[in-house]
C-alpha cells in the first residue's frame, strides 16, 4: 500500500491510497481523521470509488502542526566524509527541525535559494509517529511508527554553515521531497538493512544501507519523547548516508535542470527537478 495526501477541487487536505499503477487513488479518510487511528486506517484500507490522479493535487498528508525532526550525522561514513569528520561521536543523536511548509511531494519542482552555488542531495528515509509517546522506551516507541517514506532532505550548503545552528540550510522553499507513506507492516525493521540509492541525472551518489544508522529510529523516538511529547503525524528523517556534494573534490551541488532521484527498498522512488531561484519569486 503506497498512501499519500490529495487535494480535490472544493475540498480540503484528505489521505488516500495510491494504486499500484499510480493512475488512481482511493480516499481513506480527511487529513485529520486519519491522523486521529492511523494504524486503522492503513488496516481497513478503502473502500471508495476510484479518482484518477488527474482530478487531484498531490501534497504531503502532514497535519499542519506537525514537528519534522531530522537527525544529523547518522551514518558513519557520513560522519567521517564531511566536515565533522575530527569531532568524536556524540552520545545523542544530533537533532534539527524542518517547518511543514518546506515539504513537497514526488515530481515538484525545488528551487535553489539566492545566494546558494546549488543544493546538495541528502537520500534518506522518514518514519511517521502513529501513536502518542511520552517517556517510552525504544521497542514501544519502534512499534508507534505508522510507516516509512522515502526523502530527499535537500539542503542550502552555504546558508547551513552560516552558524552553527542549520534551520536556515534545511528550510528552504520545496526543499523537502516527501514519498508515498508505506505502512511499517509492510516494511519491516530498518535495521534489517534497506538500501538507499540517491542518483543525480541518472549517476549513483549515494548507496548505503539502514542498518548502518548509528542511531536507531526506536532509540531516537524514545529520546525525543522524554522531553516532548510526540503526536500521531509528527515525523523524523532518519539521516543520510555518505555521498553527499559538498564533501567531494570538487563539490558537486544541483544546479537548475539537474534531476535528483532517491530510491529506497520497498519503499519505491522519489524524483525531483532542480530549478532556477526565479520559481520562488513566481510562485511556480
Amino acid at each position: 500500500m503506497r498512501v499519500v495526501g490529495v487535494r480535490r477541487r472544493g475540498a480540503g487536505v484528505e489521505v488516500a491510497e495510491l494504486s499500484p499503477d499510480g493512475g488512481e487513488i482511493r480516499v481513506l479518510a480527511p487529513l485529520e481523521e486519519f491522523w486521529t487511528d492511523p494504524a486503522g486506517f492503513l488496516a481497513q484500507g478503502s473502500s471508495g470509488p476510484a479518482v484518477p490522479v488527474s482530478e487531484v493535487t498531490f501534497v504531503p498528508p502532514v497535519l499542519p502542526d506537525a514537528r519534522v525532526i531530522c537527525v544529523g550525522l547518522n551514518y558513519l561514513k557520513h560522519v567521517a566524509e564531511g566536515s565533522f569528520r575530527d569531532r568524536e561521536l556524540p552520545e545523542h543523536p544530533t537533532l534539527f527541525a524542518r517547518w511543514t511548509r518546506t515539504l513537497t511531494v514526488d515530481g515538484a519542482e525545488v528551487p535553489v535559494p539566492a545566494g546558494e552555488d546549488g543544493l546538495d542531495w541528502e537520500g534518506e528515509v522518514v518514519a511517521w509517529v502513529g501513536a502518542t509517546l511520552v517517556d517510552a522506551g525504544p521497542e514501544e516507541a519502534l512499534a508507534a511508527v505508522a510507516g516509512y517514506s522515502v526523502f530527499n532532505d535537500l539542503t542550502s550548503r552555504r546558508a547551513q554553515k552560516l552558524t552553527s545552528q542549520w534551520t536556515l540550510g534545511k528550510n528552504g522553499d520545496r526543499s523537502g521531497p516527501l514519498g508515498p507513506l508505506v505502512p511499517a507492516a509492510e516494511v519491516g525493521d530498518l535495521r534489517d538493512g534497506l538500501r538507499v540509492v540517491t542518483r543525480v541525472n541518472g549517476e549513483v551518489v549515494q548507496d548505503g544501507r539502514t542498518d548502518e544508522m548509528v542511531y536507531g529510529v526506536g532509540e531516537t523516538l524514545a529520546h525525543i519523547s522524554r522531553t516532548f511529547t510526540l503526536r500521531p503525524g509528527d515525523l523524523l528523517a532518519t539521516g543520510t548516508p555518505s555521498g553527499v556534494g559538498y564533501a567531494r573534490t570538487p563539490a558537486w551541488l544541483l544546479r537548475p535542470g539537474d534531476r535528483v532521484e532517491v530510491e529506497v527498498e520497498r519503499l519505491g522512488r522519489l524524483r525531483n527537478t532542480v530549478v532556477s531561484n526565479e520559481a520562488r519569486r513566481t510562485g511556480i
